[in-house]
């Protein structure tokens, strides 16, 4: 029960004035306190989910180059970069460099994109390159099959096989 305090404001007439007790403010603030120690955790959740998005988009992306080099017969160039991977594809076969940008199902030119500025790095560094045949390689004339890894912060590594193409 709330107190009530009456002050006198005339001869004959008295006004109540309500307020609150200790223990419901305590008990709010104590509640307050819950909901922020449940709710912050569940925010870093969602976080988590959007960088596994993003590792899907790029693994994505590198099966579509895959697709595409082998379905063109072309040498498809892969872009990975810390926010987004942009593919390319060679205007004629054979060839050694890409010089068409692909754009992506959605007409924009990055294949797939990052907005949270999440790390990416590719082992080793540069473009990958689709040969026709399925291969990677490290460079576009198609002498080097390579096995690459992307690193993505805070999830597993994606990983290429040069001689297959495979990427898992």
């Amino acid at each position: 029960m709330r107190p009530t305090l009456l002050i006198p404001r005339g001869p004959h007439v008295a006004t109540r004035i309500h307020g609150f007790t200790m223990i419901e403010m305590v008990t709010t603030l104590l509640l307050v306190g819950i909901l922020a120690a449940v709710a912050v955790p569940r925010m870093d959740g969602t976080r988590t989910l959007a960088a596994a998005g993003w590792r899907d988009q790029v693994l994505g992306a590198l099966f579509q180059a895959r697709t595409l080099a082998q379905g063109h017969r072309r040498l498809v160039c892969v872009n990975l970069a810390t926010n987004e991977v942009r593919l390319s594809i060679a205007a004629a076969n054979p060839a050694s460099s890409c010089g068409l940008s692909l754009a992506g199902h959605d007409g924009d030119a990055r294949w797939a994109f990052d907005g949270q500025g999440l790390a990416l790095s590719v082992s080793p560094s540069g473009p990958l390159y689709f040969q026709p045949d399925g291969r990677i390689t490290s460079d576009g004339a198609g002498n080097a099959p390579v096995n690459a890894s992307v690193a993505i912060s805070g999830l597993d590594n994606i990983t290429l096989t040069g001689e297959t193409g495979h990427a898992y």
